[in-house]
């Protein structure tokens, strides 16, 4: 019998397995990829990590805070930028200040990676999760799937379909796009938020690292993306045409890749941050949470845990 099996390995998750773990509780983690991660997933083109998922996080959150002061002392984070830039078919429009960013100069994938230090990570396809919580052949006193809701609900379902319909909720598509380039030719600038383009986002990888590498990526918006799921090369040629207009030069990379998102973001927000259901199933992820972030993941698996834990004191 194992106290918590954890199904999925992105921040969420090995947040909750870490606080579990830290409280003497056994800990099973589970996940269908071949490292931690998830939606922090990152591709490596010419020996730089480019981000393919959210490719920064901000802080408002003590607890998360302490977090992100760890890993800014240990060199795994770095102060990124506090202003982006907007842009659309003319070209990079005005720039606007917000919070600071913090990006990783190792991908924001490497973040995971520390968090998960000490505990193994199975590489399983988690079936659905029977009434008994017995999980890849190991009994579990609670599972939490750290996942997006829908596919959370294709676990529950045919056995807790209340849950399921607890678990559902609506997530938009998207694809990235990571092109490297022989030089740098664009025009100054971190990241920049795209209106009336294929894409929505544009970043600079090598500033964002801090490593210069010529490296941009960008993640169309979903309704571009939604319609090439299953092909998503197609929408290389039109990404590029939208990152020229965007940046106003001409643009032929040397390396080109498309990363599909089936669920990229969740689009309706929660007004908590985890569930725990008294079947022994607990639910968490960025999805919990008024605004999809990276410390919202973290938050969200780091309180599930610390429930799973006063559960089963």
């Amino acid at each position: 019998m194992t106290d918590v099996t954890v199904v999925g390995a992105g921040i969420s998750g090995i947040a909750c397995a870490q606080r579990c773990v830290a409280a003497g509780l056994s800990v099973r983690v589970l996940d269908r990829g071949r490292r931690a991660g998830g939606r922090l997933a990152a591709r490596t083109v010419d020996g730089h990590a480019a981000d393919l998922g959210a490719p920064y996080a901000t802080v408002s959150d003590d607890r998360f805070r302490a977090v992100v002061d760890d890993w800014l002392g240990r060199g795994l984070l770095r102060e990124w930028t506090d202003t982006f830039r907007v842009a659309g078919p003319d070209g990079l429009g005005e720039a606007k200040t917000g919070p600071m960013r913090y990006a990783a100069p190792g991908a924001m994938r490497s973040l995971v990676d520390d968090l998960a230090t000490g505990i193994e990570i199975e590489q399983r396809v988690v079936g659905p999760i029977p009434a008994d919580l017995v999980v890849e052949g190991a009994a579990s006193r609670v599972v939490v799937l750290a996942m997006p809701g829908p596919q959370a609900v294709r676990l529950l379902q045919p056995d807790h379909p209340e849950l399921a319909a607890a678990a559902d909720q609506p997530f938009a598509a998207g694809i990235a796009v990571v092109a490297r380039f022989a030089e740098r030719t664009w025009p100054e600038f971190d990241a920049a938020f795209v209106s009336d383009l294929p894409i929505r986002w544009l970043a600079d990888d090598g500033r964002s690292h801090g490593d210069g590498a010529p490296v941009l990526v960008a993640h169309t918006t979903a309704d571009f993306g939604g319609q090439h799921l299953e092909d998503p090369d197609a929408v290389i040629e039109p990404v590029l045409g939208a990152m020229r207009q965007a940046l106003g030069v001409g643009l032929e990379p040397v390396d080109v890749r498309a990363h599909r998102w089936t669920f990229a973001q969740p689009t309706a927000p929660r007004d908590r941050t985890f569930l725990l259901e008294a079947s022994g199933i607990g639910l968490c992820g960025d999805g919990w949470s008024e605004k999809s972030k990276v410390e919202a993941a973290w938050l969200s698996g780091d309180d599930l845990g610390a429930a799973v834990v006063e559960r089963l004191a």
